[in-house]
Parts: C-alpha cells; sequence; structure tokens
C-alpha cells in the first residue's frame, strides 16, 4: 500500500525548529542560561528544546524571538508555523498505549531519514517483515495466544512499512547476519514467506540487503544497530541501539563516527548484494 505524503513529521519538525533557534541564540551572543531565565524556564529545558526533545509553546518561542533580536513578522510568522507543525501528532500516536515512550522518537525520525542503514543478528529489520513473521516475534512464538497489545504492535510495524513506498523513499539498506536466513521465526511455511518477501523487497533500487556470512561473523559490532541519516542540514545522523529495557540515541559525533566505522566494516565483510541474493535464494530451497 503506497503513502504518498510527504509530511517529514512533528519529531524532524521539532528538531529542525531547535537547531535554528540554537542558531539564532548564539548569533545573538545568549547562553543558554540567559535564554532560560527570559522565559522563565531552566537552562536545561532550553537545552532539551534545541535538541527538539520537548514540544514548543508559542509564547516561549516569541519571547525567546524577541530576545534573539527577531523583528520581521514574516520570519516570525515561519517559526510559529513550525511550532505549530511540530505540535501536530504523528500517525504512530494512536499506537502510545502499546508504544513504549523511547519508541515514540525513533518512530518519528525513521519517517523523516533520508537513508537508514541497519544491522541485524536475529532477525530480518522490522522494515522488511512480513504480518505473519512479525507477530511471532512479538508473540514470543505463540501467535495463536496473541494479546491485544501484541496485536497493536503488529499494526505499528505493518504501518511503518509505508514509507519504503512513498515517492520519496529513504534508501534502506541492511546488513543481516547469515543465522538469520535459517532461524525458522513462525515456523517453516511463515519463514519461507519472509525470505520471499525480502527477495520481492531488494528487486526495488532504494532497497539494499546483506548478508554476513559465518566465518564474517561478529567481528564488526558486538549487537544490532541503526544509523539514521537525514537530508535536512539542521539534522545530525543518529545512533540507535535498543536493548530489553529501553532504547539509547545516540547523536555526539565520537559516537556516530564509532558506528559508521562499524557500518564500513560491515560493508567489507558482508557478501555483495547480488551474492547476497543467491545466499538468499539457497535459504529458501533449503527451507
Amino acid at each position: 500500500m503506497q503513502d504518498t505524503t510527504d509530511d517529514k513529521g512533528p519529531t524532524a519538525r521539532r528538531m529542525i525548529l531547535g537547531s535554528q533557534l540554537r542558531r539564532l541564540r548564539e548569533a545573538a551572543g545568549y547562553s543558554r542560561a540567559d535564554a532560560g531565565y527570559h522565559i522563565r524556564a531552566s537552562e536545561s529545558k532550553i537545552s532539551r528544546l534545541e535538541l527538539g526533545r520537548v514540544k514548543f509553546k508559542g509564547r516561549d518561542v516569541e519571547d525567546l524571538l524577541t530576545l534573539y533580536g527577531v523583528q520581521d513578522q514574516t520570519q516570525r510568522a515561519n517559526f510559529l508555523e513550525l511550532v505549530d507543525q511540530s505540535s501536530q501528532p504523528g500517525w504512530w500516536q494512536k499506537f502510545n498505549d502499546y508504544m513504549p515512550r523511547w519508541f515514540d522518537d525513533f518512530v518519528g525520525l525513521e519517517e523523516a531519514a533520508a537513508r537508514i542503514q541497519t544491522y541485524e543478528l536475529q532477525f530480518f529489520p522490522g522494515l522488511l517483515q512480513t504480518r505473519e513473521y512479525a507477530r511471532a516475534i512479538m508473540t514470543h512464538g505463540l501467535p495463536e495466544h496473541a494479546s491485544e497489545a501484541a496485536d497493536a504492535r503488529v499494526r505499528l510495524r505493518m504501518r511503518r512499512q509505508r514509507l519504503l513506498f512513498r515517492p520519496d523513499a529513504p534508501k534502506l539498506w541492511a546488513v543481516v547476519d547469515e543465522s538469520v536466513l535459517y532461524r525458522p521465526i513462525g515456523g517453516r511455511e511463515v519463514h519461507r514467506a519472509q525470505l520471499d518477501q525480502v527477495l520481492e523487497l531488494t528487486a526495488m533500487p532504494h532497497i539494499t540487503v546483506q548478508v554476513v556470512p559465518y566465518e564474517r561473523s561478529g567481528y564488526a559490532a558486538e549487537g544490532s544497530f541503526t544509523l539514521l541519516r537525514f537530508s535536512e542540514p539542521e539534522l545530525p545522523n543518529i545512533g540507535y541501539v535498543e536493548h530489553i529495557a529501553g532504547g539509547v540515541y545516540l547523536d555526539k559525533p565520537d559516537d556516530v563516527e564509532l558506528i559508521g566505522r562499524s557500518l564500513d566494516r560491515l560493508a567489507v565483510d558482508a557478501e555483495t548484494p547480488d551474492r547476497s541474493r543467491q545466499m538468499m535464494l539457497k535459504a529458501r530451497a533449503d527451507t
């Protein structure tokens, strides 16, 4: 199902707005503490606003624009329009009752990314999963006993996949461990259907999957991770590492550089896309 919306979503818009306000503050020569005092807030709140971690209030933005010397009414109106846009609920927020709070930002950032690079050790990436494969994961192998929450998380995963069919779809580069090709998640039929879907999707020019063979597995990275890259200059590249109790976002240059080096190593260790495709075809034949 195609989704032709070109909306980058509230998460990215908050980050863009925060970045623009930070540049204005620095150009005007004010510290975060100065800005916080001006809007009756703490220095840490200004930091969170500039990072796009919290929602903006129109009054706060107006007061900050005044402090920074922005008097042009058109420019001020553009900022306030961005405040309104960044406050709109994203499509994924209807799943909030079933989605961990720490995952909310990831879905919003994923929606805005121009390039998604991911490494998986156990499963095919969520953006490539079939409904039945995702359900088997969400229910810990007991899909016949799926709870309302598990069903909702499966629907969320399926909805996320629409971004791959947008006219401005991001480039997806996924690297998976060879074991993923043979791990029978959901049973034989579900596993075969999952391989079929990945083979079909990788025929699209913006989706690439590479496989790290057993003999070269485990050297480039100790666990799964994702790197999101954006076309907007205001948005930094962001790494994401999920664990059993939450998710960690990495946007410091040193951390992003480390992730980039791991991706470079994975590109060398993994088989080429064509060879990886042959490996998947063989895995399907063996299943």
